[in-house]
């Protein structure tokens, strides 16, 4: 049995076409994606709006999680119009007003071979009450730390997609990074550049010019990122697609990460840790303190999520038709 204690309001899960209690457990042990990593997932938020919560662009996240899929091969046993019609179910049952939505796709218990020809990909969706995912300080700025090891690399491996096995690295080098008194980590790419958080993508802001990079600087693409561009297009802000240095990083006016879980949250801090055993040097962003345009983003950003800002109303998906 399990509790909720860190999912609050989950009650139900869906799996395999039916909906379960969040405590049961369907899983079995030997299922090829508990030993390989071999599953693809959506992080999705749902908002509180005035009419009822609405689904910020669900639609481009089912396109990349069946994307995903196909770069693991996957023959998906779901349309995308029937995850959508399962996500919805799982926020109506829930009775949640806003939630983190996790859908994620499996190889499930079939073999145990590296390839896995015998096992079934399954799909399960759970939904659950979730803050800022870096709390507190995402508001006010957080200090990142460059860690040692890089990104993985898009030469290695397509990076326009979600796969659980990668989060490995993810998860290792965040808990590094909190271990050692930071809020998160930053990663540099094969060639020396800032790639990305471990969950997130990166802005700079120079001379009121934004910056962030692109897919062959081994980056997740976020629909997030893309988001955040074109508001900051529509509020005539310049914007430049293009490799980031270190030392671009540390001499900007401001920078932000972004991403559906952790939202927009200013970096007004870093330590670089990427030179190994030799020294830490630390670094403050602009004045060290949350930049006037990273908060406005913020606050467009939380006003067209929410449904105050007519523009961008096509991209919310509302959970009661």
């Amino acid at each position: 049995m399990f509790n909720n204690t860190q999912f609050p309001r989950a009650r139900k899960f869906w799996y395999q076409g039916k909906l379960h209690d969040w405590s049961r457990a369907n899983i079995h042990p030997m299922s090829h994606v508990l030993h390989y990593g071999t599953s693809v997932f959506e992080g999705i938020r749902a908002y509180s709006t005035s009419e009822g919560p609405a689904i910020f662009r669900l639609p481009e996240h089912m396109d990349r999680f069946i994307h995903s899929a196909e770069t693991l091969s996957m023959e998906v046993p779901y349309s995308k119009e029937e995850m959508v019609r399962a996500i919805k179910l799982v926020m109506k049952e829930n009775k949640l007003t806003s939630a983190y939505i996790r859908p994620l796709l499996f190889y499930s218990y079939g073999n145990l071979g590296l390839v896995p020809k015998f096992s079934p990909v399954e799909l399960v969706i759970g939904a659950w009450e979730w803050g800022a995912y870096l709390g507190e300080k995402a508001e006010k700025g957080v200090h990142v730390y460059i860690v040692p090891w890089r990104r993985v690399h898009h030469s290695q491996l397509k990076m326009t997609a979600k796969i659980g096995g990668c989060y490995v690295q993810s998860a290792i080098s965040g808990t590094e990074a909190r271990s050692l008194g930071f809020d998160e980590a930053l990663f540099l790419n094969l060639e020396g550049h800032i790639a990305e958080g471990p969950g997130e993508n990166i802005f700079i802001v120079k001379d009121g010019v934004l910056q962030t990079n692109d897919k062959t600087e081994s980056v997740l693409e976020g629909i997030t990122r893309g988001s955040i561009l074109e508001m900051a297009k529509d509020f005539g802000f310049e914007t430049r697609i293009s490799p980031m240095t270190k030392e671009e990083f540390f001499q900007a006016d401001e920078a932000f990460f972004c991403g559906t879980a952790v939202e927009i949250a200013p970096i007004v801090r870093v330590t670089d840790g990427s030179i190994g055993q030799g020294e830490k040097k630390e670094y403050a962003i602009g004045k060290g303190e949350a930049g006037e345009i990273t908060l406005r983003l913020a606050k467009a950003y939380k006003d067209a999520v929410s449904g105050k800002t007519k523009k961008y109303e096509n991209w919310l998906t509302y959970v009661h038709d």
